[in-house]
């Protein structure tokens, strides 16, 4: 995250860039993410998360309101295991994923497209963000920084693809938008949970 808010989106890019940190705890989050929504009303926030079984990064088309069973760091779980009680099965992004992640191309990065978030706070927090933004939001998960993704490179590769997203949101709005406000969030411990907020 460090090293994307060094990098910025490009000059080109009207851009607001702002970075948050979410913690690993569903509570929080839910309140986070509705005062992200709130306060800072973004056209669209892009979540980031660590996947430390992840190999490539994934970009989630979806997330599911139901099945969240294991626990965040505090050991707490939501009630029934639902981000919201009347909330839709699954909300989609507006961004095509699948088409991000063919055009999103980053030497020795692979990107990938997914439609399953897996069930804890990073997908939780990406649902809640899809529901009060109503499908303005992304999830990217990451691997872990190591020696074959150094910090500098993951920075590079989440630019790009951030980038590339906010392309396809440009596909789809009118042209009359000059300028947009983007909010990065992240997590301190464990599976960093994200949002870039434009």
């Amino acid at each position: 995250m460090e090293e994307l808010s060094k990098l910025g989106l490009g000059s080109d890019m009207e851009v607001e860039l702002q970075t948050l940190q979410l913690p690993v705890d569903y509570r929080e989050v839910k309140q986070r993410v509705a005062r992200i929504w709130e306060d800072l009303q973004p056209q669209f926030v892009v979540h980031v998360g660590v996947d430390p079984a992840a190999k490539a990064i994934f970009l989630e088309q979806c997330s599911r309101n139901r099945g969240y069973q294991d626990t965040d760091i505090r050991g707490f779980r939501p009630e029934c295991g639902v981000c919201l009680t009347d909330g839709p099965e699954v909300i989609a992004s507006e961004v095509s994923m699948k088409a991000v992640s063919r055009r999103a191309a980053v030497q020795g990065v692979e990107v990938a497209y997914s439609r399953d978030a897996g069930r804890y706070v990073c997908d939780y927090a990406y649902y809640l963000s899809l529901h009060h933004g109503n499908g303005c939001a992304a999830l990217i998960h990451v691997p872990p920084l190591s020696p074959w993704l150094p910090a500098s490179l993951l920075g590079k590769a989440l630019q790009v693809i951030i980038q590339e997203m906010l392309e396809e949101i440009q596909k789809g709005q009118a042209q009359n938008l000059v300028h947009r406000k983007l909010s990065l969030c992240s997590s301190s411990q464990g599976e960093p949970t994200g949002g870039l907020l434009l």
